[in-house]
Order: structure tokens, then C-alpha cells, then sequence
């Protein structure tokens, strides 16, 4: 499992550096600035848990030799990506919203704190998993 979740790592990651570079380069051209900071903020805690992501699945593989643990580092995983897909996402459609014609920023603006708290739930999972996983190599 840790393979799934070191690819998902990468490639949030990898669209994190595709976003970081159309936001530096194009974006500010088409919003104004504390949209671009908004942008910015999406990308940053994208890349963030894309690592956190990678570290994870590291972390799974070398605790493979436990099965009870997988069960709770997938939860983990899944937590930072629905964190990313809700909290950077809605940044990143509250960023481009006054560049379409259909308001959705009143479904966006509320879903960014949802992502939020899947972010909290993974760090506080991991935490918890790692706590009361008290084994000695």
C-alpha cells in the first residue's frame, strides 16, 4: 500500500510545481493580488502534504512488518488528500472565480475549512499512530 500512497505524494507534488508556476507566471496577470496570495496559500499546503505524503508511505514501509498499522496509515493518507482535494482545491476555485461567469464562491468559501480539518485529522492520526506504536529495533 505504501507504493499507492508514495505516488499520490509525487504526483500532488509534481501538480503543486505545475500550479506554483502558472500562478507565478500567468496568473497574476488575470487576478489581482490577494488572489494570487490565495493561489499561493493552495500550492503551498499542497506541496506540504504531497511531501507528508512520501514521508508516509516511507514510514509505512518500514513498519510493512506490522499489518494493524497499515490499516491507520491509509487513513492518514486519505485524510491529507481529502484535505488537499477540499482546502487547496476551493483556494484554488476561489482564486479563479472572478474569472468565470457562475458564482460558486459561496460552496467554495465554506469547504475550505473542511479541508482544514482533514489536515488536522491526518497530522493528529499520524501523531496518535506513531504514540502508540512503542516498538523497540
Amino acid at each position: 500500500m505504501h507504493r499507492k500512497i508514495i505516488l499520490w505524494g509525487m504526483v500532488l507534488a509534481l501538480l503543486s510545481v505545475l500550479l506554483g508556476a502558472f500562478g507565478a507566471h500567468a496568473l497574476k496577470s488575470l487576478v489581482e493580488p490577494d488572489k494570487v496570495a490565495i493561489f499561493e496559500t493552495g500550492v503551498r499546503y499542497q506541496f506540504m502534504h504531497g511531501l507528508a505524503l512520501i514521508l508516509l508511505a516511507l514510514y509505512s514501509q518500514q513498519n510493512s512488518s506490522f499489518p494493524k498499522l497499515q490499516k491507520s496509515i491509509n487513513r492518514v493518507a486519505q485524510f491529507f488528500l481529502f484535505g488537499c482535494l477540499f482546502f487547496c482545491g476551493s483556494l484554488y476555485l476561489l482564486t479563479i472565480q472572478p474569472l468565470v461567469s457562475f458564482n460558486y464562491s459561496l460552496i467554495a468559501g465554506p469547504i475550505t475549512p473542511i479541508g482544514g480539518l482533514f489536515f488536522m485529522l491526518g497530522w493528529a492520526s499520524w501523531i496518535r499512530l506513531v504514540w502508540l506504536h512503542k516498538v523497540d529495533k
